[in-house]
């Protein structure tokens, strides 16, 4: 019925649609109903993307206000919201179009997201896909009045608690977002795009320095180490190139990257985004770094081999090359980073392992500390 694929690392992957899409084909079908009298089955959607969907209706409801729902399918994207079902009630009012949310949809409590605080969470472009549908139908029934959209998702509470909501500013139920109307499987857009949306939100907030960690390793040595830097921090995944665009974008004054050396070691061949199906080069790094420390060529040859970063620190131990082979690895990362944000910013990263502790600082980090701290 929907049958839309994409490749991604060869193989090939099932499209999903969005919760915008959704609750745009329950206000669509509800519409329908309203004026027709008649139960709709199913219910055509042009997306913002210029890809048509045929929505199967679920849970049909016909009078002066009418409802139904359209199930989240996120394709063979890792989506917590596939399979819930979005509900949309459909009224007549005497003129313009009132959208407004309910039980599991969230409401926004911080400022700097997409809707102002107070609001549902019912994000722009599904906001004008709602108009959009509406106004078809309107026009197929020569209707000149207005229409009440009431949009929910039951299951929406304890859902949104699997999602960003929370840390973003979203309380008590799930969004209603998407700009293409599309799920695109394993896409990086959606995520970049929370992490614009977080470093957007905090800076409107007063905040001038940006933290970024890659994910749980980051932030829970953020906590032990640096709590004072904790609550601010962003988490930026594989993107640390967009995540440092985002930060000139909205011109923060500093930029510090905490992660575990396993990934940010590519940082030394300016590699900035640290998925392995992008680049790896992890072994490769230190082979260089350790013949620049000076390291004996029978000690590099045992790196290659090695599976884990850390595995290969341990060589460097047993050598005693391990802190000079991190002094370089210090300032080829340095060289990079400094070179990305083209020396406008102060920019530094901090790279530790949980076996060998913190092995990098760059040398911005002690200064870009001392503001942060100051900051807070």
């Amino acid at each position: 019925m929907n049958d839309i694929y994409i490749y991604r690392n060869g193989q090939k992957m099932r499209c999903g649609y969005t919760t915008g899409s959704c609750a745009t084909g329950a206000t669509k079908a509800s519409a329908e109903m309203l004026f027709s009298g008649k139960i709709v089955e199913t219910i055509n959607l042009m997306t913002p993307k210029g890809i048509m969907l045929e929505l199967v209706v679920n849970d049909q409801k016909t009078g002066e206000k009418t409802s139904c729902s359209v199930v989240k399918d996120g394709g063979d994207d890792p989506d917590s919201t596939d399979g819930m079902k979005i509900f949309s009630e459909v009224s007549l009012i005497p003129d313009g179009v009132e959208i407004s949310g309910g039980e599991g949809i969230g409401i926004v409590t911080k400022a700097g997201l997409d809707q102002p605080q107070g609001e549902w969470a019912i994000n722009t472009v599904p906001r004008k896909m709602i108009k959009s549908a509406l106004a078809e139908i309107a026009r197929k029934y020569d209707y000149s009045g207005g229409f009440r959209v009431l949009i929910t998702a039951p299951e929406g509470k304890n859902i949104a608690l699997k999602t960003y909501n929370p840390r973003m500013g979203i309380e008590g139920g799930i969004s209603i977002i998407g700009t293409s109307g599309i799920v695109e499987p394993m896409s990086s857009t959606a995520l970049i795009e929370t992490i614009r949306t977080e470093a957007r939100m905090k800076h409107m907030y007063g905040e001038k320095n940006m933290v970024l960690t890659l994910g749980n390793y980051g932030e829970s040595f953020l906590e032990k180490e640096m709590p004072f830097l904790a609550e601010n921090s962003i988490k930026c995944s594989n993107f640390i190139g967009e995540a440092i665009e985002i930060g000139m974008e909205i011109n923060y004054e500093n930029i510090l990257i905490i992660g575990h050396i396993g990934k940010l070691v590519k940082l030394g061949a300016g590699i900035m985004n640290t998925h392995s199906g992008s680049a790896d080069g992890r072994m490769d790094i230190l082979v260089t770094c350790g013949l620049l420390a000076g390291a004996d060529a029978d000690i590099l040859r045992k790196i290659p081999y090695c599976v884990t970063v850390d595995s290969a620190l341990d060589i460097l131990k047993e050598s005693d090359f391990l802190w000079r082979t991190m002094k370089i690895l210090s300032r080829k990362a340095d060289y990079y980073l400094k070179n990305k944000v083209y020396n406008k910013i102060n920019i530094g990263v901090v790279m530790f392992s949980y076996k060998h502790g913190i092995l990098v600082k760059t040398d911005n980090v002690n200064k870009i500390i001392k503001n942060l701290t100051e900051r807070t």
